[in-house]
């Protein structure tokens, strides 16, 4: 009985993450609009799980959810018509300030401890993610933007498999049993051998330089950043006693579940690039 259960779990993660990969190459490929509709969509829904599971939301979604939204979907309009990274510390204050709106003029129906969750929210998701379509915005993007997934995806899978093979020093005992010192470097490794593999074919075929060194460091770094977003993602659910974030997506959980790494290897992977590319 439970080999069927484990069964029919790996065929839905298996047919999810099949989806996951047509509907990134349907976003990422075009850019654009249909890039920034597509984060827009996840970002939105990675927010209300997490203020569901912070607890901002009690039974309904609240006045703080409602503008927390409106400030989504203000960032991602700057963040497109205008694509300048320039705005967004005042975007992102303007985001506090309009939620300390709601919390002053509603006093006292919400706490300080639902405000800050919501703006830690609005952070932790939206902002983050945007970096997704920032990085297919600058020179070469098409490419480069899928060091993110690489930094997170095939860290993951590395991670897995060395500490499988190798693994005997708990990383983070409480949080995940399961992930081991060993399995951590295998991921750090992996990723920045993908990345230096990466960045010599574009180097050779695209006759860009020096990105097999860059696109390496950049890999490694973001698997660091990976893990930790990882773990973090676990730490808000072990705080809140939840399983997963939501049941959108079969045999993952939700949004927040799934792009847990991702949301933190986005603003690394653009900096990094900006940084050591020049670009």
């Amino acid at each position: 009985m439970s080999g069927n259960i484990l069964g029919k779990i790996s065929k839905e993660r298996t047919i999810s993450a099949v989806v996951l990969v047509i509907v990134a190459l349907a976003a990422i490929l075009p850019g654009g609009i249909i890039l920034a509709l597509t984060l827009y969509v996840v970002s939105v829904i990675g927010f209300l799980e997490l203020t569901k599971a912070c607890g901002v939301r009690m039974q309904k979604m609240n006045a703080l959810e409602q503008i927390g939204i409106v400030c989504i979907t203000f960032y991602y309009a700057v963040l497109y018509f205008v694509q300048d990274t320039s705005y967004s510390m005042q975007l992102v204050i303007g985001m506090l300030i309009a939620l300390m709106f709601v919390y002053v003029f509603g006093f006292s129906k919400y706490h300080a401890n639902q405000v800050m969750n919501t703006y830690f929210s609005l952070i932790y998701a939206p902002v983050m993610l945007s970096f997704v379509f920032l990085t297919r915005q600058l020179d070469n993007g098409i490419y480069l933007v899928w060091m993110i997934f690489i930094s997170s995806w095939i860290s993951d899978t590395c991670a897995y498999l060395v500490g499988v093979m190798i693994g005997k020093h708990k990383l983070a005992p409480v949080l995940s049993p399961k992930k081991s010192i060993e399995g951590a470097v295998g991921g750090v490794v992996g990723a920045a051998a993908a990345g230096a593999l990466f960045g010599a074919y574009l180097d050779n075929v695209l006759y860009m330089e020096n990105f097999a060194f860059i696109l390496a460091v950049v890999g490694g770094a973001g698997s660091v950043i990976s893990q930790v977003g990882d773990l973090a993602a676990s730490a808000i659910k072990r705080n809140h006693e939840i399983k997963d974030y939501g049941k959108l997506i079969p045999g993952h959980g939700g949004i927040m579940d799934r792009f847990d790494s991702v949301i933190f290897t986005a603003p690394i992977t653009y900096f990094l690039i900006i940084m050591l590319g020049n670009l």
